[in-house]
């Protein structure tokens, strides 16, 4: 009862040059195709997502952190010898003082 016999696929086939027209039925086709192509890259693409991140995962797992090391000697940047610095001047009182 549920088995596709080839006269129901030729009913089909009428049924669907009878609706669209011969002339539609190649373009309709053929951005059927495409839309597949796409949907099935995209899927691929998700799948090898998913595996890479679980990659990146199990190679992180077996990280260790590295032991402390003793502190080394930091050595300090010469400094120009510094010169005064003159206090800041408030101009409403440089302009009272004029």
């Amino acid at each position: 009862m549920g088995a596709l016999k080839p006269w129901h696929i030729a009913v089909l086939v009428v049924v669907l040059i009878l609706l669209f027209g011969a002339k539609r039925l190649p373009d309709a086709a053929r951005s059927l195709g495409r839309s597949l192509r796409i949907i099935k890259a995209e899927t691929k693409s998700l799948h090898d997502d998913d595996r890479d991140l679980a990659e990146k995962a199990d190679a992180q797992a077996g990280y260790q952190p590295l032991p402390p090391q003793a502190p080394q000697q930091q050595y300090a940047p010469q400094q120009a010898p510094q010169q005064p610095v003159a206090p800041p001047v408030d101009p409403v009182q440089r302009v009272r003082d004029n």
